[in-house]
């Protein structure tokens, strides 16, 4: 089951050939066997996220990690509601785009893509706008990979009594964190990220006591996250419509092997390694990350394209490829950026091997350059 090449991405990701393995088999969805298996998955992703687990629950939701974003603002957000969006890149903006899409009040604050966030402007913001209801944030911008300092919006937003909403997609099962020392009323994460599943649902792990006052505001049926809910906690983890079984069983096996692994903790440790390694390497080679260490996550790192003329991402991209590297394309305005993951089961092997492949692949850099290079 070898892969022809290694997933350098913010996900879909690598993953191992067990979890793979674990989809080789058909489920049906009315069957206990398997909704147990979704009864376990939604106990687990509550005891990845904290230790106050009586307080919170697990939701599953069909599709990408943006339908069950997209579940949350339609269903959080009454009809009286005003959210405020920090945006500080294209998943934040996306944020806001689903909740002016829905109808929802709805300000953003924005900030730069690479820059740390103002949180004074924030304080202003919720201090003038009493009507805000709700604050939304992505914690891993995987736009440039920039962790955002939840914790410290977390005390802003709470010092005004608004509802916390955390987009961790990218990094839930990666980072440490708990969301009741957070005080987090929901966090939204995927099937396909560190948790190291595949493609196919995403989820949310809501505080039950403020969720349970969210019944009558779903603007959509297939995207009720309420509905999803009441059904999965009174029918035994049963989904309203039909599930994706073979990625829920996929995802059961990599919610194992994090458990085997080590838990977060040493999950985190790896993907800093990683990222470690890889920013050092990538340095030597001239390439230089276009965020400082302190706004950088250990989940993707972005680079800037070297200085020269000859450089084209397309063909870097390709020479890679065919020396068993996938890596992205960069998303950040107005710079010319390409990313590497740090995710997935990957190693810091891999990442050394990778580096040696860039060196190989350096087709832009002039002969004299090579060769004193070399010596």
């Amino acid at each position: 089951m070898n892969n022809p090449y290694l997933l350098l991405t913010p996900g879909p990701l690598t993953t191992t050939d067990t979890v793979r393995l674990a989809m080789m088999k058909d489920w049906c969805t009315w069957d206990d066997d398997y909704n147990n298996i979704v009864q376990g998955v939604r106990q687990k992703l509550v005891n990845l996220a904290t230790k106050s687990v009586e307080k919170y629950s697990a939701v599953l939701m069909q599709g990408s990690g943006t339908f069950t974003v997209e579940s949350v603002i339609g269903t959080v957000l009454p009809e009286d509601g005003k959210l405020l969006v920090i945006a500080n890149g294209v998943y934040g903006h996306r944020i806001a785009k689903i909740s002016n899409k829905l109808g929802i009040n709805t300000v953003v604050l924005e900030s730069g893509e690479v820059e740390g966030l103002d949180l004074n402007r924030l304080t202003n913001q919720l201090e003038n706008d009493p009507d805000i209801t709700h604050v939304a944030i992505v914690h891993c911008e995987t736009t440039t990979g920039m962790l955002n300092p939840i914790e410290k919006v977390s005390k802003i937003v709470k010092t005004y009594n608004k509802i916390y909403i955390v987009d961790a997609m990218s990094s839930l099962g990666g980072v440490e964190l708990d969301i009741d020392d957070l005080q987090i009323d929901y966090i939204i994460s995927s099937a396909n990220k560190c948790i190291e599943g595949v493609p196919g649902f995403g989820f949310a792990i809501v505080k039950t006591e403020e969720f349970e006052k969210c019944q009558d505001n779903a603007r959509s049926i297939s995207l009720d996250l309420y509905d999803q809910w009441k059904t999965m906690e009174e029918q035994n983890g049963k989904w309203r419509f039909t599930s994706p079984t073979h990625v829920v069983r996929a995802f059961a096996q990599a919610l194992k092997e994090l458990e085997e692994e080590g838990g977060v903790s040493q999950r985190a440790a790896r993907y800093k390694n990683n990222q470690k390694t890889l920013s050092e390497g990538m340095k030597q080679l001239g390439f230089e990350p276009i965020l400082s260490e302190d706004l950088q996550s250990p989940i993707i790192t972005s680079f800037y394209y070297p200085k020269t003329e000859n450089f084209e991402f397309v063909v870097f991209y390709n020479k890679l490829k065919e020396k068993g590297f996938v890596i992205y394309p960069g998303k950040v305005l107005d710079l010319d950026t390409f990313r590497i993951g740090n995710i997935g089961d990957v190693r810091q092997h891999n990442i050394e091997l990778l580096l040696k492949a860039i060196e190989e692949s350096r087709y832009w850099l002039s002969p004299v350059f090579e060769e004193s290079q070399s010596k």
